[in-house]
C-alpha cells in the first residue's frame, strides 16, 4: 500500500464510510470502484501495511518477561486483559488503553477493541463460515424477536463475491447447517486430528469433523499484493505476507487503487446530520483525535462501518427534533439486542501414539466441529435452543513438560531434544439468542477526552445459554473420550458477553419498521441514506464467527446504495 492519503480532504463527497475494519474496507472498495467519490474516516492512528507491523519478524527471546504483560501493561489495559493472550507485547498494540478510553459495566462486558487503520481486521481469528437458512429462519421457526428479512438466497451470491477477493481455504461438506464456500486448497490436519476425526465419524451419525475454514491464502491462485500463508502463526501482529485477509492488505488498497478514495485517520465521527425537509442524512460531525477540532463533511450516501457498539453510539447520538432518542430509533431498539458467540467450555485430554510422527509449521488454524444440535430429528433438545460448534487441534508438547520434574543429567538432556506427548483440546463456540434487556445506553455524565459520552452496557448469558453449556462440556468429553484420549477434563471458565469478540445486533435488521432499525438492505428504516453494515445489523448469532456474513451484506449494501443513487431514491 502506498501513503493512502492521496486525495486533499473536501467538505463534500458522494460517500462517506466511518470504519476502516472488514466491514469499512469493502465498503470503501465497492463504493469506490463503483465510481463513487468517497471519504474514508478512521478515528485511530495510521497504521502502513508491512512496514508497521512491529513485532511480526521477533522470536519469543526478543520480548522483555518472554512476552507477558507487565504490571503496568495491565494498568492500562485492565479489561483488553480479559482474554488473557491479546495484550502480551506481541499484539498489545492493537488493542485500545483502557484508561484512555473508558466504559461502563453495570453486568460485566469485555469490549475488545482496536482504534488504528484497518481495525479488528488486523487481529481477527480469520475463520470463515458462511449461514444457512437454519440461521436466517431461526426467529421466525423459535417464535423469537423478529425474523430476518433475507434469506440463504438473498445473500449467497455475495458470499461468493467476497469468498472469490479474500481467499478462503476449506473443504467442501455438503452440510444444509454450513453451506460451503467457494474453497482454495484446505490446510491439513495432524496425525491426531486425522484419527480423532475418524473416531468422531465412526462414532456419531450426526457429526463431522473438518478443518476449519479461514481467509488465508493457500494454493496457486494469485491476489493482488498478497501471498500465500506462511505458517508463522504470527497472524495477531499483522501479517507483512498478506497471508491471511485484511483491510490494509487487500481492499483499503483495492479502494485506494481507483482514485475515488480520500482516507482521513484521527477522526472521530460522533454525529449524522439530518436534514428534516429531505428526510435524509447530510454528512458527519468528526472530532480530530489529536487538535480536538471540530469538521463536518457532507455526503448523499452514508455507510457506519465503526463496530456494533461504535456505530449504534453514533446514532444514538445523532439526536434532533425528528429523532429525539437517536437516529432512526423510532423503534426503540437501538442499543437492544446485544449479542455474541459465548465460549470458554469444552474439553482436553493427552493422547498414546503417534510417537514417531510431528507436523510441520506453525500451522494458523485449527478444526471444526459444525453445529450438530437443533436441526431436527434425534438432533433436538428441549433444555435450550440453537446450537454450538467447536474449534480446537491437537500439538505436541516440548522440553517445559520436563522441568517440573527437576530433572538434570544425560537423561534430562536427551529429553529435551525429544517432543512431548500428545495433546488435544476442542472448545465450543454457542450461540446467543438476542434478548430485549441486553443492551448499552450512554452515559451524558461520564464523558471520554473528547467530550462524548461513554458507553454503559447492561448484558449477559442466561438460561438458555448455560444450559447450553452443560451440553457442550460433556458432548466435548464424550467425542475426546471416543477417540481413545485419556485423562480427558472438562472445562467451563467463567465469562461473559464480549469475549468473544464478536458483538453485535444493536440495530438490527427487520421487517417491520416498529421493531427494528434497518430494512433487509441495511438501509435506517426512516433516513434511506444511512447503512450500517457492521455486526450492528444482525437479528441473530447464528453459532459461526461473524465477520464473513459482514463481508456479505457490505458488498451487497454498496450495490444497492449505488443503483439507489443512480435512481435518485436517496
Amino acid at each position: 500500500m502506498s501513503k493512502l492519503n492521496n486525495n486533499e480532504v473536501q467538505d463534500s463527497y458522494d460517500a462517506i464510510v466511518v470504519g476502516t475494519g472488514i466491514s469499512g474496507g469493502w465498503a470503501a472498495k465497492e463504493l469506490c470502484e463503483k465510481g463513487l467519490k468517497t471519504l474514508v474516516l478512521e478515528r485511530g492512528r495510521m497504521v502502513k501495511h508491512i512496514e508497521d507491523y512491529e513485532t511480526a519478524n521477533l522470536d519469543p527471546w526478543d520480548f522483555p518477561n518472554a512476552g507477558e504483560p507487565t504490571r503496568e501493561d495491565i494498568e492500562k489495559q485492565p479489561k483488553q486483559n480479559r482474554t488473557g493472550y491479546t495484550t502480551n507485547a506481541a499484539s498489545k498494540m492493537w488493542f485500545v488503553n483502557d484508561l484512555e478510553h473508558p466504559y461502563n459495566e453495570i453486568r460485566r462486558f469485555d469490549w475488545m477493541r482496536g482504534y488504528h487503520l484497518g481495525g479488528r481486521s488486523l487481529q481477527w481469528g480469520r475463520q470463515s463460515y458462511r449461514w444457512s437458512d437454519i440461521d436466517f429462519t431461526a426467529n421466525l421457526k423459535d417464535g423469537i424477536a423478529v425474523d430476518w428479512p433475507v434469506r440463504y438466497k438473498d445473500i449467497a451470491p455475495w458470499y461468493s463475491k467476497v469468498e472469490e477477493f479474500i481467499g478462503v481455504s476449506g473443504e467442501a461438506l455438503n452440510l444444509p447447517q454450513l453451506p460451503d464456500s467457494d474453497f482454495l486448497p484446505a490446510m491439513e490436519m495432524n496425525c491426531v486430528e486425522e484419527h480423532f476425526k475418524n473416531k468422531v465419524t465412526e462414532g456419531f451419525d450426526d457429526r463431522a469433523v473438518t478443518i476449519g475454514r479461514v481467509a488465508h491464502i493457500t494454493g496457486t491462485k494469485n491476489f493482488d499484493g498478497r501471498t500465500k500463508c506462511q505458517y508463522r502463526n504470527r497472524c495477531i501482529r499483522g501479517c507483512p505476507f498478506g497471508g491471511y485477509f485484511s483491510s490494509l492488505s487487500s481492499t483499503l488498497p483495492a479502494a485506494e487503487a481507483t482514485g475515488n478514495m480520500t482516507l482521513r485517520t484521527d477522526s472521530i465521527v460522533h454525529e449524522v446530520m439530518y436534514d428534516p425537509d429531505t428526510k435524509k442524512a447530510t454528512g458527519v460531525k468528526v472530532i480530530d483525535r489529536l487538535t480536538k477540532e471540530t469538521h463536518e463533511f457532507k455526503a448523499k450516501v452514508i455507510f457506519l462501518c465503526a463496530s456494533a457498539i461504535a456505530s449504534t453510539s453514533i446514532l444514538m447520538q445523532s439526536k434532533s427534533d425528528r429523532f429525539p432518542n437517536g437516529m432512526g430509533n423510532d423503534s426503540d431498539q437501538l442499543g437492544r439486542n446485544i449479542m455474541d458467540h459465548h465460549l470458554g467450555v469444552g474439553a482436553s485430554g493427552k493422547f498414546d501414539g503417534f510417537e514417531d510422527k510431528y507436523y510441520k509449521g506453525r500451522r494458523p488454524n485449527g478444526i471444526y466441529i459444525p453445529r450438530f444440535r437443533n436441526l431436527g430429528g434425534a438432533s433436538d433438545r428441549k433444555d435450550y435452543k440453537r446450537g454450538f460448534g467447536y474449534q480446537g487441534g491437537a500439538s505436541r508438547g516440548n522440553w517445559e513438560e520436563t522441568v517440573a520434574e527437576l530433572s538434570y543429567g544425560k537423561d534430562f538432556k536427551d529429553s529435551i531434544l525429544k517432543p512431548g506427548g500428545w495433546r488435544m483440546g476442542i472448545g465450543g463456540f454457542g450461540e446467543v439468542l438476542p434478548y430485549e434487556d441486553n443492551r448499552m445506553t450512554l452515559d451524558y455524565e461520564k464523558l471520554d477526552s473528547w467530550g462524548l459520552p461513554t458507553v454503559t452496557f447492561d448484558a449477559d448469558l442466561q438460561e438458555n445459554e448455560f444450559n447450553m453449556r452443560k451440553d457442550m462440556q460433556e458432548s466435548a468429553v464424550e467425542m475426546l473420550e471416543k477417540a481413545g484420549l485419556r485423562d480427558v477434563k472438562g472445562h467451563d471458565g467463567p465469562t461473559g458477553l464480549g469475549l468473544g469478540i464478536h458483538e453485535m445486533g444493536t440495530a438490527r435488521m427487520g421487517r417491520n419498521r416498529k421493531t427494528s432499525v434497518l430494512n433487509g438492505n441495511n438501509q435506517l428504516h426512516d433516513v434511506p441514506n444511512v447503512y450500517v453494515t457492521d455486526g450492528a445489523f444482525m437479528t441473530s448469532a447464528s453459532c459461526v464467527n461473524p465477520s464473513l456474513t459482514y463481508m456479505a451484506f457490505t458488498a451487497r449494501a454498496a450495490d444497492h446504495a449505488v443503483k439507489e443513487l443512480k435512481k435518485g431514491n436517496i
